[in-house]
């Protein structure tokens, strides 16, 4: 993050100096943990430079660097934009929208969100046309970038996550393509492998670009992997 882009960004900066008293209290939390999963979790954390480096910068979540390595990629985030994120909890993707400059943020998520200057953020579900309605109440006009790092909660089940990640993206997709204005972008978590075919057609009829990528913040051993649309089509006028 540059200084011009820390200071385009209100948000907070985290204590330094405190980083070694929250590493200790991690530690004790890694300890205490129900199960040697939730363990694995912790410590992985704990290793993890994305995380130490997210705290020190000021972003709620480690998953903040995935998009902007996927931007820098890209090229999807430009000033002056209206952007939706699904599935937005806890909030580091809406940070990097508003530190690059977009002018309306809107996010839904099931879960509660801490509120952010700049933000419109509903607990919603994107099934729920009403809870839809309340997000776009965020928006003047339709969003330039749909982004979606929607998760499901995994079962431990390789073949049941993986069905029901699918399921995301494909929701993702289709309010995409409903919503989105002409000439809009869309960027997805998808599973390792890519979209599947459903997305894939349904994303190529719709965009003039269709690409995969891998940010280097995903974790090797993740099986995410991301499918970014560009050049929306926009949709045929009605008769």
């Amino acid at each position: 993050m540059t200084d011009d882009e820390k200071r385009r960004w209100k948000g907070p900066t985290g204590d330094k100096g405190s980083s070694g008293r929250r590493m200790s209290e991690r530690k004790v939390v890694a300890r205490k943990a129900k199960n040697e999963s939730s363990k694995r979790w912790i410590e992985r954390q704990l290793q993890d430079p994305y995380v130490k480096r997210s705290k020190d910068e000021g972003y709620r979540a480690r998953a903040a660097y995935k998009l902007l390595e996927i931007d820098e990629k890209m090229h999807l985030l430009k000033r002056g934009q209206r952007v939706v994120d699904l599935g937005c909890a806890p909030g580091g993707w809406m940070q990097v929208a508003l530190m690059k400059g977009a002018s309306e943020v809107a996010g839904i998520d099931l879960l509660e969100v801490e509120p952010m200057e700049g933000a419109h953020i509903v607990q919603g579900d994107i099934n729920n046309p009403d809870d839809v309605d309340t997000l776009m109440e965020g928006l003047t006009g339709p969003p330039d970038l749909v982004l979606s790092d929607m998760a499901a909660n995994t079962t431990g089940h390789r073949q049941t996550d993986h069905l029901r990640t699918i399921g995301l993206a494909e929701m993702a997709a289709a309010f995409a393509v409903e919503h989105l204005a002409p000439g809009g972008a869309f960027c997805s978590k998808v599973f390792q492998g890519g979209a599947t075919k459903e997305v894939l057609d349904l994303l190529k009829a719709n965009f003039t670009s269709v690409k995969h990528m891998k940010p280097p913040a995903s974790r090797a051993g993740s099986p995410e992997i991301f499918v970014v649309a560009k050049g929306f089509k926009g949709r045929p006028a009605s008769g």
